[in-house]
């Protein structure tokens, strides 16, 4: 039976990926070596490395503007701490929006640079929605955010206008909805969420906000010697790198990034409209900030989590448990994932109901 994968990341790839990646492990471009085996300074992965840079700016609308991209490792996480590492002054501050687990983590980390101005959080709510009411001081080095927050499944839907560089950790919204990317100096995201393979991170900066922190930086962590070396400082994460790649020639074949936020709007709002109307499930975003990638909700009637829970696997989906942070469930519909899926798993909420209904009212 066909899986419907709803992962929150590693996530669903287009078909297509999977199939040339596969092909690409037994032989590569036809050179008689795998791709996991070629060299990363070899003619053919450079043209890997080189194209998939390209389309990041194609697809962004970021040609000709002053950016540069890379594809580093160690996850977003590791971005945390290059950001303030890259742009705090020694003497500096940063300002942060505080919207879930992963911003506070780069709030953690911003710390050990510098003065760390959060300038509003959802905390105490649990992150269920996108504060809006907070001023980005002036003398700020950079304003941090983060667009998407998988695991509470909000998502910011407009951004600040403020003087200062502003960065965004875009790491499981990224290439879904058309926005103007060139209000962001700098843009990072972990691969797995929506581009590609678990293991590469695409950075896309403003190369003139860098060199101006006055601090020494250590050679593996330096935006501008990553820029220098073309992503190849270090040995890249070859096949994940391929992977996006593929994704993003996908993503292009489909019409880029405006097409692909045509469907996922279709497929939030099938999800939504169900959590709405159906009673025996509540959503637990504010309905104002509820991602198009991650949708968050909950059982009415706790009792029947295992009823419902043979129901969704017997159907062939998977990866829909939430977070511990939340409990329920979460609906990950990254742009591989099909329309189709999403009404498999309308049509066993709406099962459900028919069969459960009566007996949770009774339980109520």
């Amino acid at each position: 039976m066909k899986k419907h994968n709803y992962s929150a990341g590693p996530c669903i790839l287009p078909q297509e990926v999977f199939e040339k990646s596969a092909q690409a492990v037994l032989d590569f471009n036809h050179s008689g070596l795998s791709i996991l085996e070629i060299s990363h300074r070899s003619k053919d992965f450079v043209a890997v490395m080189e194209e998939a840079r390209a389309l990041v700016l194609e697809l962004l609308g970021l040609e000709n503007k002053g950016y540069q991209v890379l594809f580093l490792q160690g996850g977003a996480s590791l971005e945390f701490l290059m950001v303030p590492y890259n742009l705090m002054k020694t003497d500096g501050k940063a300002a942060y929006l505080d919207t879930g687990t992963w911003a506070n983590n780069a709030i953690k980390e911003a710390k050990l640079f510098g003065e760390t101005i959060v300038v509003a959080s959802s905390a105490a709510q649990n992150y269920n929605h996108i504060p809006t009411d907070y001023s980005i001081p002036t003398d700020v080095d950079y304003f941090h955010c983060t667009s998407n927050n998988t695991i509470f499944g909000t998502q910011m839907k407009s951004f600040p206008k403020t003087g200062v560089p502003v960065v965004c950790d875009m790491s499981s919204d990224i290439f879904s909805r058309t926005l103007d990317f060139s209000q962001f100096d700098l843009i990072y995201a972990g691969a797995q969420k929506n581009m590609g393979a678990a293991g590469t991170t695409l950075v896309v900066v403003k190369e003139e906000i860098l060199g101006k922190t006055g601090r020494a930086i250590p050679s593996i962590l330096d935006y501008q010697k990553h820029i220098k070396a073309e992503s190849m400082y270090n040995t890249p994460s070859v096949f994940a790198v391929y992977t996006c790649l593929l994704t993003l020639q996908w993503l292009k074949n489909q019409g880029g990034i405006a097409a692909i936020e045509k469907v996922n709007e279709a497929k939030a709002n099938l999800l939504y409209n169900e959590i709405d109307r159906n009673t025996m499930f509540k959503g637990t975003a504010a309905v104002a900030d509820r991602s198009f990638m991650n949708a968050t909700f909950l059982l009415e009637n706790l009792e029947l989590q295992e009823s419902f829970d043979k129901m969704w696997k017997a159907a062939g989906i998977s990866g829909i448990t939430g977070h511990r942070s939340v409990g329920g469930y979460r609906a990950s519909m990254y742009n591989a994932l099909p329309l189709e899926s999403v009404q498999v798993l309308v049509d066993v909420m709406k099962e459900f109901e028919s069969v459960y209904s009566n007996q949770s009212q009774l339980a109520q």
